[in-house]
């Protein structure tokens, strides 16, 4: 029998996430929506329909998918809009932010179709990898409390903040009242407030009743304010894994590496770049004296597509099947289009100077990536 590497999602467990987060929201009185750089499989979106959420894009393409996949138009943010991708942006949005002044001023014409807002950068995030943390200093994200100044520019109506990354409930607690100090007077002036992703509510650990209790005191101090939150990693935490499969193991100066079909480069690029070692099902997470002990090695010529080391009860076998947990959330989208950025164009610069386009992607090769 064929056997292939497969991301396997299962639904009861999809279902309970989903279940957890429309309780927060009904409770709290937020708008919750699933951010799509997280978890874009669109084939499950009537599941998600049952539960009544929308989405958050970052690309013209995100916002598509939501548009027409969830039948609910986007909340957007991009670092940078292009100004060729504007129709379709206030075609398929209802909230669209701006990352910069700049920008403010290039794309903000009035609508009644669409509500603008400015991202706002509070000085402060939990997140300790800089990799992954918006509000380092220099950071390109948002404005801070003296860009902004004591009132919002004409049009704006709501303000974006985004630094947390799967964090907890009193991380969030402390980042509203900081933005409650530094942006008290745009506070006041706004219709909406964004709280962006990184809410894992859904993580067995999370304090979910203290969550609820933050965001309802709140809305006691601020009721003229919509609150809408974007998690990502929350929708699909713990939903389903990878299943990988040993071709061979080699051994070289007393390292055994087990070969695998797939590549922690192409399949897992989070454990590379966070960096994180997953958890294997049945396996050691850190070697243990005595038992069979393994570096994994992905199917790729790239040297660095490895990670180590893992101990396992008895010896692995070529044809072993190697389940890697939590597989899902961002896994899935940065192996097929991450959020839905256009790949570049594939062009050859002939003798004469002259350019001839080989191939330009487009919407239907985001999504049927995910077909």
């Amino acid at each position: 029998m064929e056997v292939y590497p497969r991301y396997v999602v299962e639904e009861p467990l999809l279902r309970r996430n989903l279940s957890l987060i429309r309780k927060v929201a009904d409770e709290a009185g937020v708008e919750i929506i699933i951010a799509f750089k997280a978890f874009a499989l669109w084939k499950l979106f009537p599941i998600f329909r049952e539960y009544g959420f929308g989405s958050t894009a970052s690309s013209p393409w995100e916002a598509r998918l939501g548009y027409e996949g969830l039948g609910r138009k986007a909340h957007a943010f991009s670092p940078a809009y292009r100004a060729q991708d504007w129709a379709e942006w206030t075609r398929c949005c209802s909230h669209l932010t701006f990352n910069s002044l700049s920008q403010y001023r290039a794309f903000c014409t009035p609508s009644s179709e669409v509500s603008y807002g400015l991202r706002i950068n509070p000085g402060y995030s939990p997140v300790e990898t800089d990799l992954y943390n918006p509000a380092l200093p220099g950071s390109r994200f948002g404005l801070s409390a003296e860009e902004l100044g004591l009132h919002l520019p004409e049009g704006i109506e709501g303000l974006h903040v985004h630094v947390l990354c799967e964090g907890n409930s009193f991380q969030l607690e402390k980042l509203l009242s900081i933005i409650e100090q530094r942006f008290a007077s745009p506070l006041s002036e706004a219709r909406w407030l964004n709280l962006g992703g990184g809410h894992l509510m859904t993580h067995k650990e999370y304090n979910v009743p203290h969550l609820i209790a933050v965001l309802k005191a709140f809305r006691q101090r601020h009721p003229h304010l919509q609150l809408i939150m974007e998690p990502g990693s929350a929708f699909a935490w713990q939903t389903g894994f990878l299943e990988s499969h040993v071709l061979d193991i080699v051994e070289h100066d007393g390292i055994k590496t087990a070969i695998l079909d797939v590549s922690f480069t192409c399949h897992m690029p989070d454990c590379l770049e966070m960096p994180y070692k997953p958890v294997i099902r049945g396996a050691h997470h850190d070697p243990v004296e005595g038992l069979p002990t393994y570096r994994l090695g992905g199917n790729s010529c790239l040297s660095g597509d490895f990670l180590g080391d893992w101990s396992f009860d008895k010896p692995l076998e070529v044809g072993d099947t190697l389940i890697f947990e939590d597989m899902i959330h961002y896994t899935t989208v940065k192996t097929h289009m991450f959020n839905g950025v256009a790949h570049p164009d594939l062009v050859l610069r002939e003798a004469d100077g002259g350019d001839v386009l080989l191939r330009r992607f487009d919407y239907q090769d985001y999504k049927e990536r995910m077909d």
